[in-house]
């Protein structure tokens, strides 16, 4: 029935940020791992290295669910070391144009502000911000103040509007903006 709805309203299909998606990693341990507790560190090695990485298809990795199958190991000639193929489901993080974000401020200074929103680093220039916003180069620590005494500042929290993602091979990109209704300093 949703999705008959959205096509009767003649919406997009609809994007989300959060996703689980099934990956596979190649895995090295060296021979002093090999017992019986080696399920049990793949898996812990498998989180240490996945975890709050970004895959520059998927996003930003949140958190490994489910190990769906660890393959037979196959032994690195000259070194002892094995390395195992491992198939996992994860929820992934990728923010997309349009999304509307809580962030705290990290960094302020003239050309704008960078905030993060969970793994995501955001710059909002000043440019998208509201026009009674102004830098203030005297204020210590430096802010965005406007008219009525609000400020733009270190560990404020904000709601931004995603206007412009970039996606690397390790990092995902994003511009903010804080120009339109109900965006802005959060109480």
């Amino acid at each position: 029935p949703h999705q008959s709805r959205q096509s009767e309203c003649g919406d997009k299909e609809r994007r989300h940020m959060f996703y689980l998606v099934q990956l596979q990693k190649n895995l090295e341990l060296p021979p002093k791992y090999f017992g019986p507790k080696l399920r049990a560190t793949l898996i812990l090695k498998l989180r240490a290295e996945v975890t709050c990485t970004c895959t520059g298809r998927y996003g930003v990795i949140i958190a490994v669910t489910q190990i769906d199958e660890i393959g037979e190991g196959k032994i690195r000639a000259g070194t002892g070391f094995v390395t195992f193929s491992v198939t996992y489901t994860a929820i992934v993080f990728r923010p997309f144009k349009g999304e509307v974000l809580d962030a705290v401020v990290v960094q302020v200074n003239k050309f704008g502000f960078f905030c993060d929103a969970g793994p995501l680093r955001v710059f909002v220039a000043s440019r998208l911000l509201p026009s009674d916003f102004s830098f203030d180069p005297q204020a210590t620590p430096a802010c965005y103040i406007n008219q009525d005494g609000s400020k733009i500042q270190r560990d404020e929290h904000v709601r931004i509007r995603i206007v412009g993602t970039r996606m690397d091979a390790n990092e995902i990109s994003c511009i903010g903006s804080m120009k339109e209704d109900y965006l802005g300093l959060l109480s």
